[in-house]
């Protein structure tokens, strides 16, 4: 297969990846200033990056289908883009959340996680710029690294809010509602590690 043919699967991961940047972004901008009533139009701003994300992933199965030659296996090509489309998802889960479970106020405690999962969501991003080069780069491992070290951030910080969320909070209903949505944000987390560790399969298996 031709370099600018080999170049459109590489190309497709990064705009997959730049969608999960963008959806991070609106969550955190939603956070930041937080406003129930405004959901409604972040809800459809977050839905259609994800349906962008949809698109690039359904043209590179269907250029996948036709290929003779790929430079990954096709499981890998497969799986990336899977793991990557799955980032974008958690993050509008969490908007979802929001919205369907009628969040008046945000918790303090929402901004740090957000926080990592968006700085988690841009290194994946600057990951995916470097995958073309994965058998020569460099910096490829550093960034799978830093991903792999994010995800165990949001991990402590999940376990720091659910036991404040269950040591101080009293109402049943603010429990339940809170465990999810914590729950939910350390998904993203493990969506961008999920799509590290794919990242290294590759290299594993190719260098």
């Amino acid at each position: 297969m031709a370099k600018k043919q080999d170049m459109f699967y590489f190309d497709t991961f990064t705009s997959c990846a730049y969608c999960a940047v963008k959806a991070s972004e609106i969550l955190r901008r939603c956070i930041d200033s937080y406003n129930p009533d405004d959901l409604d139009d972040i809800l459809a701003e977050i839905h259609e990056v994800e349906h962008e994300a949809d698109v690039y992933k359904h043209d590179m199965i269907n250029v996948l289908a036709k290929a003779f030659i790929t430079p990954i296996e096709r499981e890998d090509i497969i799986l990336m883009s899977q793991c990557l489309d799955e980032v974008v998802d958690k993050l509008e889960d969490v908007v979802l959340r929001l919205y369907c479970d009628n969040i008046r106020v945000i918790k303090p405690e929402m901004i740090e996680v957000v926080t990592v999962v968006e700085r988690c969501c841009v290194e994946m991003h600057e990951m995916m710029k470097e995958f073309s080069q994965f058998r020569h780069s460099k910096t490829l491992k550093d960034k799978i690294i830093n991903i792999n070290t994010m995800e165990e951030e949001a991990d402590r910080i999940f376990i720091k809010n659910m036991r404040a969320l269950h040591t101080s909070e009293t109402n049943p209903l603010e429990i339940i509602v809170w465990r999810d949505v914590y729950r939910y944000l350390e998904q993203c987390a493990d969506a961008c590690e999920h799509v590290a560790d794919a990242c290294e399969r590759v290299l594993m298996n190719n260098t």
